[in-house]
């Protein structure tokens, strides 16, 4: 008996309050890590209508260490409000006129102590419990509906950039569902796309602009279903976005910076946080064991959990799921991720050389699925040695 459904997946802008939050949040880690590849960072950051708060705890090496800090993440917050296309004059967030708020002290010297235990074993930053994701649906190993959502967005970051496009304002938010037939995706049914405006253009040029020149690119042909839907902007004329129309904050879009809900999520956000936070890394890591299994012919679809205890260097458990679509057991796949890979925060750091400025860069268009050189969790370098522990 066929079995068929529908999954939706979204994905917001770049220049979304909460992706604003994310990015700066993550601007700031980027700069901490510049300053000490072994920095703390806990940084948390709100948006509104002309105000930008920075809140959080950070311990940097040396007595100015904070103080130097201070110092340069007024004009951190600034720099990437103009990058995002935020410039002066822009209403709700002026990036030279906006008051920045920064509230930012130590990292708890328990806390530390936790992490940093004798002979130099680094513990977890804090406990809880993170998952990963692979699947064939798509080169990346992604889902389709969420890298669909992610290409719809970063489609529109590219055309606002253009003359021509000059209507397209930051705020954006895109919805992808997708037809599934017997597990395996079959056709895109509808598509959402809600993007901030400027200017004269008429709300039925905005439509038929839209889908031409930024849905119809990244929807191919053949998954188009015969009757699919495209919804532009179907609340209405969309002129006030950005932090003038929304607040945003740090950690509020983790399914989009995830896989779009097709598996389960342990609930930690990532941006501004260092990668002794294992909300991050160890989610990073789960990301690599799952990759790795589905790139190795382990499973079609696979889901790995991780879980820690503050301060303990281990995992306290871990769990593998093929979801039916396994070559071996799961009992089997699990003890293979032991054998090869070094799941402690300071392995997962090591192995994925996570001390290096390159954070910013995650916190739009998703944390996974994308061929970029620095994002080490999406490169597979273990394949042989995975598919010698499973015997395949």
């Amino acid at each position: 008996m066929t079995e068929s459904w529908l999954f939706t997946s979204e994905s917001v802008s770049d220049g979304h309050p909460d992706k604003l939050a994310d990015r700066i949040s993550d601007s700031v880690l980027d700069r901490c890590l510049q300053l000490d590849r072994n920095a703390k960072v806990a940084c948390e950051t709100l948006l509104t209508e002309g105000l930008v708060v920075l809140a959080g705890e950070f311990r940097l090496d040396g007595e100015d260490g904070l103080r130097t800090l201070r110092d340069a993440l007024d004009e951190v917050v600034r720099e990437l409000l103009r990058d995002t296309g935020y410039d002066a004059g822009f209403p709700g967030i002026d990036p030279e006129t906006c008051e920045v708020l920064i509230r930012i002290h130590g990292q708890s010297v328990q806390i530390a102590k936790g992490i940093e235990r004798e002979r130099g074993v680094l513990g977890a930053g804090d406990q809880g419990l993170m998952f990963g994701y692979a699947c064939d649906e798509t080169p990346e190993r992604m889902p389709l509906p969420i890298q669909l959502a992610h290409r719809l967005m970063q489609r529109q970051h590219d055309l606002r950039r253009l003359p021509e496009f000059a209507w397209l304002r930051p705020d954006a938010k895109s919805q992808v569902s997708v037809r599934y037939t017997d597990g395996r995706p079959t056709a895109v049914e509808t598509v959402v796309l809600s993007t901030q405006l400027q200017g004269t253009i008429t709300d039925a040029d905005v439509e038929r602009e839209t889908i031409r020149h930024l849905i119809e690119p990244v929807i191919p042909p053949a998954l188009r279903a015969p009757e699919i839907r495209y919804l532009v902007n179907p609340a209405g004329r969309f002129e006030i976005g950005g932090p003038q129309g929304d607040t945003g904050l740090t950690g509020r879009k983790i399914i989009v910076d995830t896989y779009g809900a097709s598996c389960p999520h342990g609930g930690g956000a990532f941006s501004g946080k260092d990668p002794t936070k294992v909300d991050r890394s160890a989610a990073y890591a789960a990301r690599w064991l799952a990759k790795h299994l589905v790139a190795a012919g382990a499973a079609r679809r696979c889901t790995v959990q991780l879980a820690y205890a503050i301060g303990r260097p281990d995992p306290v458990s871990i769990r593998v799921d093929g979801h039916g679509t396994g070559l071996v057991a799961g009992s089997r796949m699990e003890q293979a991720v032991r054998d090869v890979f070094d799941l402690t925060p300071a392995g997962i750091i090591r192995d994925l050389d996570l001390r290096r400025p390159i954070y910013a860069a995650t916190a739009a268009f998703g944390h996974f699925g994308r061929e970029h050189p620095d994002f080490t969790w999406e490169q597979t370098p273990r394949i042989d040695a995975l598919r010698h522990a499973l015997g395949l």
